[in-house]
């Protein structure tokens, strides 16, 4: 460079903060189409999307009956290998009831936990954008529903407690009889497990889209 074009470079300063964005803009072209195509997207379909939740909740009901289930068979088919009888089982957890209550609760806690984030990852797979909010809206429809229930079978009868006829169907207790100390803490316990599936379940469905994204746009 000769003398005279550094004079001129160093008398005028700001010619290089004017191109440095542009440089770095042009040299990531493809960050920059990535990032608006997304905010236009988001924009316009971004938020709860009630519908894509509500088969996210099908998904978690489902999951929770088949892995109940899948739990209740594994008890009995441990049972029956190690050829214990139905009576003397009973009658050592009735021995050790404080132990089995907390392998219950754990258990029950792991199955709500994997049946949600099933359920939230429906969701966020279905709606796309916002995942978080698809797995909260995924619990509202599982409280809102209970909370229905609830209300018809005190109003109509127990025979309309469809979700509690399911005999391995865990539910999140909002019946009367649960309004006890350790019934209200177990809700709360449920509602807690269940809403962290749920989010965490949404966030990742809605990751596989970004994957997809990124892959798209040559990123």
């Amino acid at each position: 460079m000769s003398t005279e074009n550094r004079d001129r470079d160093d008398a005028n300063p700001s010619a290089h903060s004017a191109t440095a964005p542009a440089a770095t803009e042009a040299s990531e072209p493809g960050r920059t189409l990535h990032h608006h195509v997304l905010q236009r997207e988001k924009a316009e379909f971004g938020g709860f999307k009630f519908g894509s939740a509500f088969f996210g909740w099908l998904t978690a009901t489902g999951t929770a009956v088949l892995l109940t289930a899948l739990v209740a068979a594994t008890g009995t088919w441990v049972g029956a290998s190690t050829g214990t009888a139905p009576e003397e089982a009973a009658e050592t957890a009735t021995q050790n009831a404080g132990a089995a209550s907390i392998l219950g609760a754990v258990l029950l806690g792991i199955v709500l936990l994997v049946s949600y984030f099933a359920g939230g990852y429906v969701a966020g797979r279905m709606a796309r954008f916002s995942g978080a909010k698809q797995g909260i809206a995924v619990w509202i429809w599982a409280i809102a529903i209970a909370v229905i229930v609830a209300v018809v079978t005190a109003v109509a009868g127990s025979q309309w407690d469809v979700l509690g006829n399911l005999d391995s169907f865990p539910r999140i207790p909002v019946d009367p009889e649960a309004a006890t100390a350790t019934g209200i803490l177990t809700a709360i316990g449920a509602a807690a497990i269940t809403l962290i599936g749920a989010i965490l379940g949404g966030l990742a469905g809605m990751r596989y889209h970004r994957k997809i994204d990124r892959v798209g746009l040559g990123r």
